[in-house]
């Protein structure tokens, strides 16, 4: 089965991430999308982040209903930080039969050749790339032909933006998918 990886802090999940998973669908030969909640990012600060088991939580509602996307907590029993190519390498170990592919947005292209053993990502995994509004090219493409663009139509949400609103007591009922939004207003998250 073919597998793309879309990692995130998922602080909170909105449609964004729904529409990326489902672009990448539409357009690769990808039979599932797993959104990877990843515990701790090594290039993002702690600071307003929500349980990890929260956010899983919210993806879990915001997915229940597309059985081609699917929450994944892959990486809670690795250690922290989260580097992407530990859990590659764990998943690729613990189901050789899965081909795992990887979804980012055009962004983290231009600091790519910082991430750990970003060579051995390239050199063994396919990696879908979405544009993102406000990135630079900078040759980046030109830097990783291996790439593979998709077409996404550009988004201006955010989950910073969601969570500005939440404190400022604005309705982001249509920003996060219907059964992550009850619960994230239920638990009153990001409200203080």
């Amino acid at each position: 089965m073919k597998i793309g990886l879309f990692f995130g802090s998922f602080n909170p999940v909105h449609v964004g991430h729904l529409i990326i998973g489902q672009a990448v669908l539409n357009e690769t030969d990808l039979e599932q999308v797993w959104l990877v909640v990843t515990p701790q990012n090594p290039f993002k600060q702690k600071k307003n982040l929500l349980g990890e088991y929260d956010r899983y939580r919210m993806v879990e509602l915001a997915t229940e209903e597309n059985p081609r996307m699917q929450p994944s907590n892959v990486e809670f029993m690795l250690p922290k930080p989260s580097y992407t190519i530990d859990t590659l390498s764990h998943l690729a170990e613990t189901m050789p039969s899965y081909e795992f592919s990887l979804i980012m947005g055009e962004d983290n292209l231009a600091h790519f050749h910082k991430w750990k053993n970003y060579e051995a990502i390239l050199k063994y995994y396919r990696i879908f790339c979405y544009p993102r509004l406000g990135s630079e090219d900078n040759g980046h493409w030109e830097r990783y032909p291996q790439v593979q663009r998709f077409e996404l139509p550009y988004l201006d949400i955010s989950a910073t933006r969601i969570r500005r609103l939440v404190a400022e007591e604005k309705d982001v009922r249509y920003m996060v998918p219907a059964g992550a939004y009850e619960y994230l207003v239920r638990e009153r998250f990001y409200a203080d």
